[in-house]
């Protein structure tokens, strides 16, 4: 018998290694070396090796303006938030990588999609954790219509494409790759190799036969997909549908996408009846308690192509401790401890005794700079004990110099802050609108000081 082979395979970045080290040397990641065996049997037809699945053979070198362009017809998907996220729907072809905690929502909203889709096209849904029975009976708690919806509980690769080679599905759903494994691999599955060579042959018979590929993916304790970081860089979407244990609401995000934007935002709710999509999320995130309390402050977040009106909280103490405290949720604690250097320096309101906690209400993540000025008025409101008038709404990058930076499609920010009843914005003085907005009052401030006198 012939020795076993192994290897080292990087879950980050999927470089080999001949022997085990502490550091990978293409990332630099440490300690995320796993060991593999490289299995000596003759490999499959379908196998792809490290080649990937671009290849079909039979290329010849042209010129790039040689190439035609055709419009790729998009397919709705029965859902208008996941084709925001999408970038305008399904397209053949693709592969779509789905993740999220244990219990968010990634089995049913898969299908409720597929069972939508199955309405007017081939569709099969592979279960690999569920049994069909299991399967059946969520569809017929939900109410779905799935009597042209096929199903396989099927967990081996050659299994599956032997079942969809002669007649290929228009949607093929497998849940999840995790639990798939090739026969000629000799790694459990859930391993780097089965993930990596699994996952690169559903992506070719996607691209072969123009079929939409979805993935089912699970996530780490750290929130991040498990397995090789190659796997992100094969397939052409990748999305994270995130959950809070105290929320029925659910945020879905595009990390990669060949085919849209990656900053664009879907919102779901849990019902029982499943997922329901929320076409006003500002409305939710804009609960408010009916008794106005100092430290709330609402902002507008351009979200992908649309804006989104949230409620920014921030509480003042005095410390107890050596150092004070910075705290944040949602936001960087970098960019708070920066922010609160500014005020200082400028305006000379000093925290340096005080806890500062801030966080955005609704469990939303904001990465967009157009939150710093009303996250220093919020502090501000909460270290005076005055409350910021309820009908006001705020946003503007604060730079180092104390200068107010303007941010992009200002004017479409106002306009959605007076379709919600607001009747006072201040603004960058470069985002002020040249005709004046209907029952709204915008000001517009250049520096950090007047941006504390505009309150």
């Amino acid at each position: 018998m012939p020795k076993a082979k192994t290897a080292y395979v990087c879950t980050e970045c999927g470089a080999e290694h001949p022997q085990w080290v502490g550091q990978c040397t293409a990332c630099k990641a440490w300690n995320r070396l796993s060991e593999v065996r490289l299995g000596g049997g003759k490999r499959s037809p379908t196998a792809t090796g490290r080649t990937g699945y671009a290849g079909t053979g039979g290329g010849r070198v042209q010129r790039l303006s040689e190439v035609k362009v055709a419009d790729i017809a998009r397919q709705p998907s029965g859902f208008a938030e996941l084709d925001r996220v999408l970038g305008g729907g399904l397209v053949p072809g693709s592969s779509i990588l789905i993740g999220g905690d244990p219990g968010a929502g990634k089995s049913t909203l898969l299908l409720q999609v597929v069972c939508a889709l199955a309405a007017g096209a081939e569709a099969l849904y592979v279960t690999g954790e569920e049994s069909p029975q299991q399967v059946a009976m969520r569809a017929k708690r939900l109410g779905l219509t799935a009597e042209r919806l096929q199903i396989l509980a099927e967990t081996s690769l050659e299994a599956l494409l032997a079942q969809v080679a002669n007649t290929p599905p228009a949607v093929l759903v497998v849940d999840s790759i995790q639990v798939m494994y090739r026969e000629d691999i000799s790694s459990a599955p859930g391993s780097v190799s089965q993930v990596r060579e699994c996952a690169a042959d559903l992506v070719r018979f996607a691209k072969q036969t123009q079929t939409v590929l979805f993935l089912v993916g699970h996530v780490t304790k750290e929130g991040n997909l498990a397995g090789p970081r190659v796997l992100e860089h094969m397939i052409d979407c990748s999305l994270m549908l995130d959950s809070s244990s105290d929320s029925r609401y659910r945020l879905l995000r595009s990390q990669k996408n060949r085919f849209g934007a990656v900053n664009e935002l879907g919102v779901f709710a849990m019902l029982d009846s499943g997922l329901k999509e929320v076409s006003n999320p500002s409305a939710i995130f804009l609960s408010r308690a009916e008794e106005h309390s100092p430290g709330s402050l609402v902002t507008v977040i351009w979200e992908g192509t649309r804006p989104l009106l949230i409620e920014l909280q921030a509480l003042v103490d005095a410390t107890h401790y050596h150092s004070p405290r910075r705290v944040v949720v949602g936001l960087d604690q970098n960019r708070l401890a920066m922010l609160l250097a500014a005020l200082h320096r400028h305006v000379g309101i000093a925290l340096a005794d005080q806890d500062v906690f801030a966080n955005v209400v609704g469990g939303v993540r904001v990465t967009d700079t157009s939150a710093d000025v009303p996250l220093l008025l919020a502090a501000l409101s909460s270290l005076r004990s005055r409350p910021v008038p309820q009908e006001t709404v705020a946003f503007g990058e604060v730079g180092l110099t104390g200068e107010i930076r303007p941010v992009a499609n200002g004017q479409e920010r106002i306009r959605a802050a007076a379709r919600h009843g607001f009747k006072r914005a201040i603004v960058p003085h470069a985002n002020r609108p040249k005709k004046k907005i209907p029952g709204i009052e915008v000001i517009g401030i250049r520096s950090l000081a007047e941006a504390v006198e505009a309150i």
